[in-house]
């Protein structure tokens, strides 16, 4: 649908289509492969009547990517492979090898907007939310650069999903019915463990439960300030009690309820808590356990991206803003803090599933100002 606007609006448009992964040995089959969305995108093209070409991006994307992914987990942290594919491989290597066939633009299929300001006779791009609230993905793009965006064009972020997928339909596009692309970036589907076991091995531990009851902010004190406020819960042994057996805290996150194996429980488990040294994964049960809900996070200076450089808070600033810690959550109203350790941010209501690894994207209403790695 992109290339199909694109070529109504008078660009020359050229088909590429990324070849990201090979191992389909931990892909649940016929969840997005490759070899049938690549001959999708070739039907496309001859639809449209426009040139086509595959790029083989496999290495690339496994040392940027997956091995990146390898490590996190490693040291118990939860990637977001999907943020980095589109900073280090759509809008940086295919970026790249398009500009080498004297491309003007990358055009991809995001559910966001863009458009241009001048700020102090300096352009500036701004990325903006998808029409579509449902499905805006401008969080996926939030560690874009101003350059990045420059190159950027997303056709079809003025128009809903329904609207796409009707005018795909009159135009006789193969995809107009396809489903929606779910799990990992270009990889697909995965068993998760199976994916992982390619470099972590399984390791038994203990699974350890803490009572609703137990809750880190009033245990010793009430936390007031911005470093209490953020920081991880930490849990021990003696907390809780042993209910059950894990194959490695590695492969688990916070707020995850699948993959336990442990019933018998009034209400259903949650990981609130894991510990890579000790190999230990605490739960709780239900969905309100206190060990879920965090009020604010640290982001570090090194993991700290503005798309609006312009609006760079310094040491000693704050700002209200809104913003989302993971894909689909409803904008929260936060207060971003900038100290000269790095950016704590502060949200009104308490947050569910805070998680180490995950990005933190900030908004000022439709505009993505930036984003970090929560610690």
């Amino acid at each position: 649908m992109a290339a199909h606007l694109l070529l109504e609006q008078g660009y020359e448009v050229i088909g590429m289509f990324m070849k990201n992964w090979h191992d389909d040995s931990v892909t649940i089959s016929d969840e997005c492969p490759w070899l049938e969305d690549s001959n999708d995108a070739l039907l496309v093209a001859e639809k449209l009547g426009i040139p086509f070409q595959v790029i083989d991006l496999s290495k690339e994307y496994k040392e940027r990517i997956v091995n990146y992914m390898f490590k996190e987990y490693k040291r118990g942290r939860t990637p977001n492979p999907d943020i980095l594919c589109n900073r280090e491989i759509k809008f940086d290597i295919f970026l790249k090898a398009a500009m080498k066939l004297n491309a003007d633009f990358v055009a991809t299929g995001h559910y966001c907007q863009k458009d241009e300001i001048q700020v102090s006779e300096k352009k500036i791009y701004r990325l903006l939310s998808g029409k579509d609230k449902s499905k805006d993905q401008s969080y996926f793009l939030c560690q874009l650069t101003q350059n990045q965006l420059s190159k950027a064009l997303f056709p079809i972020g003025h128009l809903q999903k329904s609207e796409v997928r009707e005018i795909a339909r009159s135009q006789g596009l193969v995809t107009a019915e396809k489903k929606d692309s779910q799990g990992l970036c270009f990889v697909g589907k995965v068993r998760l463990p199976e994916f992982l076991q390619q470099q972590l091995k399984p390791k038994k531990g203990e699974v350890v439960e803490i009572s609703e009851r137990f809750n880190t902010y009033t245990a010793s004190k009430v936390a007031n300030t911005l470093q209490e406020l953020s920081a991880p819960f930490e849990y021990h042994e003696s907390d809780g009690d042993v209910i059950g057996q894990h194959n490695g805290a590695h492969y688990y996150t916070i707020g995850q309820r699948k993959g336990l194996n442990i019933g018998g429980k009034p209400k259903p488990l949650f990981v609130i808590g894991t510990d890579i040294n000790s190999n230990v994964i605490y739960t709780g049960q239900g969905d309100h356990h206190p060990g879920l809900y965090r009020k604010g996070l640290f982001i570090k200076n090194k993991d700290i991206h503005w798309v609006r450089s312009d609006k760079t808070l310094r040491s000693g600033e704050k700002t209200d803003l809104i913003a989302r810690i993971r894909y689909r959550q409803k904008l929260q109203s936060c207060t971003l803090h900038m100290e000269d350790i790095g950016l704590y941010i502060i949200f009104q209501d308490n947050q569910r599933g805070i998680t180490p690894g995950q990005f933190a994207a900030w908004y000022d209403g439709e505009e993505v100002l930036g984003s970090g790695v929560i610690q």
